[in-house]
């Protein structure tokens, strides 16, 4: 560990072992942080006192703190009590003026206020998410690097993707979950049905001819559509599209039977009777929908599918920075600004705290993992 160490003297090698001591101290703090920083400088402290009792010749000394140098950088990183000092970057792995983008900068207007520097939007898209989600990743766990992330990146894609260049289990430091959409089954206006019931007993008798539009494979309104055929029983024909625009133009067309996507581009459709909703996969419904019904109303118990938007730090974001985050995202869920926003891009806030996010994610896992294995979705 240090030059010359064999030929140091028995006092020398005393404060060798002082030095072994603080480098494991040092460790400890930048690890797992089971030390305090302030025992890492008693620590410190304690061994300057011994150089003074000490005759050591100058170059070993100088080595001693070669060796800790790194360390020393590693373990004190700007404190948690002066963040931030800049600007913040939020990453969203989608396009500027999708919803993650919409919901992204927002919650960016708000650090403004509330930890007195705005949050800075960086669109990463491509590879489902995985871009954006591989740049947070790998990013300094500082703070001023997050990930506001769908379903995708921070989940199921790792169900999907065969190389993934990070896990979104491990390599994330959640935050919390800012809200959730559900997602929305609706019908062309020519369909002969106006519910779920009736779907599902006009698919019996037209199994296989049924045409289900998504937003693309392996998209939550695809793999809802896999949920719903394993439930019921039903055989449809998916037709993929490139996001929920073309999805719309061919319902209004009736080019299309059914699709199931988030639900913000479809609820003005609906109020203006030119498509029909057949049901929605969440937990209660719609204000804005108030006669739709959910899917577990029209008889498939604890059927839930909802899109959902969560904020994430890269892995070993001090736990002092990750609480100030997310007191800063249930503030923003508060404000009646963003409760309005919200409703009209069909999302529910959610909130809560950044170990309840680990769950929720954990879960969403347990549930899609088989679903997706089945239905074969793959990349």
């Amino acid at each position: 560990m240090f030059c010359a160490e064999n030929q140091i003297s028995q006092t020398e090698t005393l404060l060798v072992g002082k030095v072994r001591k603080i480098k494991s101290m040092l460790l400890q703090f930048h690890t797992n942080g089971s030390l305090t920083l302030d025992v890492v400088i008693r620590g410190c402290s304690g061994m300057m006192r011994r150089r003074e009792r000490l005759i050591m010749p100058m170059h070993h000394f100088r080595c001693v703190f070669v060796a800790l140098a790194p360390l020393l950088a590693l373990s004190f990183p700007a404190s948690a009590q002066q963040w931030p000092e800049r600007s913040v970057t939020i990453v969203v792995p989608f396009t500027a003026g999708s919803t993650a983008d919409i919901v992204a900068r927002g919650l960016g207007e708000h650090f403004a206020a509330k930890i007195g520097q705005s949050g800075i939007i960086d669109n990463r898209t491509g590879a489902g998410g995985n871009i954006g989600g591989a740049a947070v990743a790998k990013a300094a766990p500082d703070g001023y690097t997050l990930l506001l992330a769908t379903t995708g990146p921070a989940a199921n894609n790792k169900l999907m993707y065969k190389s993934m260049p990070y896990d979104p289990q491990t390599d994330f430091a959640p935050i919390a979950l800012v809200g959730k959409s559900p997602v929305i089954i609706v019908g062309r206006p020519g369909l002969p049905v106006n519910d779920l019931q009736g779907l599902i007993a006009y698919n019996k008798a037209n199994a296989g001819k049924i045409t289900a539009g998504f937003p693309g494979n392996g998209t939550l309104g695809h793999i809802t559509g896999e949920l719903l055929q394993v439930r019921t029983g039903a055989q449809i024909v998916a037709v993929q599209h490139r996001g929920s625009a073309t999805i719309l133009n061919d319902l209004l067309g009736n080019h299309l039977d059914i699709a199931m996507d988030s639900m913000a581009a479809y609820v003005p459709q609906v109020q203006d009777g030119k498509i029909k909703a057949l049901a929605i996969a969440g937990r209660k419904r719609w204000p804005k929908l108030p006669n739709v019904p959910t899917v577990a109303e029209a008889g498939i118990p604890d059927f839930e599918a909802t899109v959902w938007y969560a904020l994430l730090a890269p892995k070993g974001t001090p736990p002092a920075i990750v609480d100030r985050l997310n007191a800063t995202v249930n503030d923003y869920l508060k404000l009646a600004k963003t409760q309005g926003t919200f409703e009209n891009l069909g999302i529910e806030a959610a909130g809560g705290t950044p170990e309840q996010l680990k769950t929720f994610i954990e879960s969403e896992l347990a549930k899609w993992a088989p679903i997706i294995k089945a239905a074969n979705i793959n990349f």
